[in-house]
């Protein structure tokens, strides 16, 4: 799963029994050769999606990591890209990728739960990020995205259909967030980073709650499943225009 350059096992266990803001700290600086970084074909197809639905200003990456979805913006935002994290040591990979996106890209350490923007973006953008939230959390978390949009502005991010129960990545998922829950359960402070936290409609039922409206974007590339439906699609929750009814 891991790149020889990536974080070894003692750094692993280190993080995961930090709190999730030292935890990141420590394993910035191998971040980008582990599993749990947004792979490239999703950033990319969301990224078309996006240049479809746009054309953007001001653009925000929410938990913005090591900065990968910066990219993203810059390809679709004509004047500003920002990014937002509580974790410097993330913060300080991302600042090494400001150089591509422009003079126009800034970094900002906040909590994703107490933005300090007000209708200040087009485009708020997020990859990965909702596994660090729970479930308690949502409706504050969806309100200052909310908040933070100009109106008629769009929160994007890719989701993927969930493993069927008979495939190999079901029970790695499922065994991970067991074993994370025991960790909380025993160790503090708590790490909160779960993949099976939320059902779709939960998370859709939550943003249309905060006062989005959603649509779905079936990301190209990924096929479908036996059902028919994506396997990866791209959420976009729109705040309402002003002269919206």
């Amino acid at each position: 799963m891991f790149s020889p350059e990536g974080p070894t096992l003692r750094e692993l266990a280190v993080q995961a029994l930090s709190s999730v803001e030292r935890g990141y700290d420590l394993l910035a600086p191998k971040f980008d050769r582990t599993p749990f970084r947004t792979p490239e074909p999703v950033l990319d197809a969301v990224g078309s999606v996006l240049e479809s639905t746009g054309p953007y200003d001001d653009g925000l990456d929410l938990c913005c990591g090591t900065g990968a979805g910066l990219d993203v913006l810059a390809r679709v935002c004509r004047r500003t890209v920002t990014g937002v994290d509580f974790s410097a040591g993330m913060l300080a990979v991302a600042a090494e990728r400001l150089p591509a996106a422009g003079p126009r890209a800034a970094l900002v350490r906040a909590d994703a739960r107490a933005l300090p923007f007000s209708s200040a973006f087009d485009l708020v953008v997020s990859s990965g990020a909702l596994g660090h939230f729970l479930p308690a959390e949502l409706p504050g978390l969806f309100g200052r995205v909310h908040a933070a949009l100009r109106p008629g502005g769009l929160f994007a991010f890719p989701v993927l259909a969930p493993p069927r129960p008979r495939a190999r990545a079901f029970w790695t998922l499922l065994g991970f967030d067991a074993v994370m829950r025991v960790r909380n359960a025993l160790w503090r402070p708590p790490f909160v980073m779960y993949y099976r936290a939320f059902r779709f409609g939960d998370v859709r039922r939550e943003l249309e709650r905060a006062g989005f409206r959603v649509e779905l974007y079936a990301l190209p590339g990924f096929g479908r499943r036996a059902d028919g439906s994506p396997r990866a699609r791209m959420i976009a929750a729109r705040r309402p225009a002003v002269t919206d009814s």
